[in-house]
């Protein structure tokens, strides 16, 4: 879970949702420099949340557990219905 604390690699997942990319295309994407999104990228694949292959100089990173994907749309269901609710009391306090 500690891999999943930065706001950063959290986007990195995002991203990767959408499919593998190498180094060059996630740079342009987060106002990082290159060494600093390396180092969050080695961080997610050293805790089995990414993998890699090479190609030619190029590395390319994917999710090699796309299931995590699920726990994003748990977490995401679980603040909706928080917010709900606690629009739903705010609403009876306010009352006639």
């Amino acid at each position: 879970m500690r891999a999943l604390s930065s706001p950063i690699r959290l986007m990195i997942i995002d991203e990767l949702s959408r499919g593998e990319r190498c180094v060059c295309e996630l740079q342009p994407l987060f106002a990082i420099g290159q060494s600093t999104l390396s180092r969050h990228l080695a961080a997610l694949k050293n805790v089995g949340i990414l993998a890699e292959r090479r190609e030619g100089t190029k590395v390319f990173h994917r999710l090699a557990t796309p299931c995590i994907l699920n726990a994003f749309a748990c977490v995401m269901g679980v603040l909706q219905a928080d917010a709900r609710q606690r629009a739903d009391v705010s609403g009876l306090e306010d009352g006639p």
